[in-house]
C-alpha cells in the first residue's frame, strides 16, 4: 500500500509539472489580453507537505472563487483538501506523552503508529495582483486560514491497538485549529478566459497540541487551470 501511495504521488506530481511546462510554452508567446474578469474560478491538484509531521505528503483538490475589485486587488475563499499517511512516533509528541508511553510500553518497544491523516484547509480574504508583464501575471497574499484534521490511527501490533484504542477511543481523531504565514503564484494566460495557475503556500500551525509536541510550517503547492467571467474590470483612469 505505501508503494502504490508512492506511486500514485509520483504521478501527479509529473502530470501537474508537465501541464505547467505544457502551458508556460503556450503562453510565454502570448501578449496580455486587455480583458480582466470580474469573477474567476480556480481548480487544481494540490499537494501538502508538513515537514514537522514526519514529514507527512498528501495529495488532493484545490479550489479558488474570487472577485476581481480592481486590476491590482482581489478577494474571495479558498479551499483544498489533501489525504496522506505518516506515523506516530515518541520524537513528535509531548513530553507528558512521551512519559506516559515510557511507562505504559514494554521494555525496549518502539512506537510507529501508522496513521492516515485528511487536512482540509479554509481561507478568506483578498491578494495583490501585478499585472506588468503581458505573458504572467503574479500575485501574492497573507495566509490567515482554518484547518480542520482527522486522524485515524491503523495498529499494526497489540502494543499499538493499545495505544490507539487511548488515543482515539472512536478509531479517530479531529481537530480545528488556526494557521497563518503567506503565498502567492503566476498565472499564464492561455485564451481570454482561460488561464493556468501555479502556487505556493506556507502557513504556520499546531495540530493535536495535546499529543504534538511542537507546530511547524505546512507548505501546500497547487497546479491548475483557472476561469475568468463576467464583465471587464477596467484600469483606473489617469487624472
Amino acid at each position: 500500500m505505501p508503494n502504490s501511495r508512492l506511486a500514485v504521488r509520483r504521478t501527479g506530481l509529473a502530470l501537474a509539472i508537465s501541464f505547467a511546462a505544457a502551458i508556460f510554452s503556450t503562453a510565454v508567446g502570448q501578449a496580455q489580453t486587455p480583458y480582466v474578469g470580474r469573477f474567476d474560478l480556480y481548480t487544481g491538484f494540490s499537494d501538502l507537505n508538513t515537514p514537522g509531521l514526519n514529514n507527512i505528503n498528501q495529495i488532493g483538490f484545490h479550489l479558488q472563487a474570487g472577485v476581481t475589485a480592481n486590476r491590482w486587488l482581489s478577494y474571495g475563499f479558498d479551499y483544498s483538501t489533501q489525504n496522506g499517511s505518516t506515523h506516530l512516533t515518541p520524537g513528535i509528541a509531548t513530553q507528558a506523552l512521551r512519559q506516559q508511553l515510557a511507562a505504559e510500553l514494554p521494555p525496549g518497544y518502539s512506537l510507529n503508529l501508522p496513521v492516515d491523516v485528511t487536512i482540509q484547509t479554509f481561507t478568506a480574504g483578498g491578494q495583490l495582483i501585478f499585472r506588468k508583464y503581458h505573458a504572467a501575471t503574479f500575485f501574492a497574499r497573507p495566509v490567515l486560514a482554518a484547518f480542520h484534521i482527522r486522524g485515524t490511527p491503523h495498529p499494526n501490533d497489540p502494543v499499538n491497538t493499545l495505544v490507539a484504542a487511548q488515543l482515539a477511543p472512536q478509531g479517530y481523531l479531529t481537530d480545528w485549529y488556526g494557521a497563518y504565514g503567506a503565498g502567492g503564484g503566476v498565472e499564464f494566460p492561455v485564451m481570454k478566459h482561460l488561464g493556468a495557475r501555479v502556487q505556493f503556500d506556507a502557513g504556520w500551525n499546531h495540530p493535536f497540541d495535546t499529543i504534538l509536541d511542537h507546530g511547524g510550517f505546512s507548505f501546500r503547492y497547487s497546479v491548475g487551470p483557472a476561469f475568468h467571467f463576467g464583465r471587464n474590470v477596467p484600469k483606473a483612469a489617469r487624472k
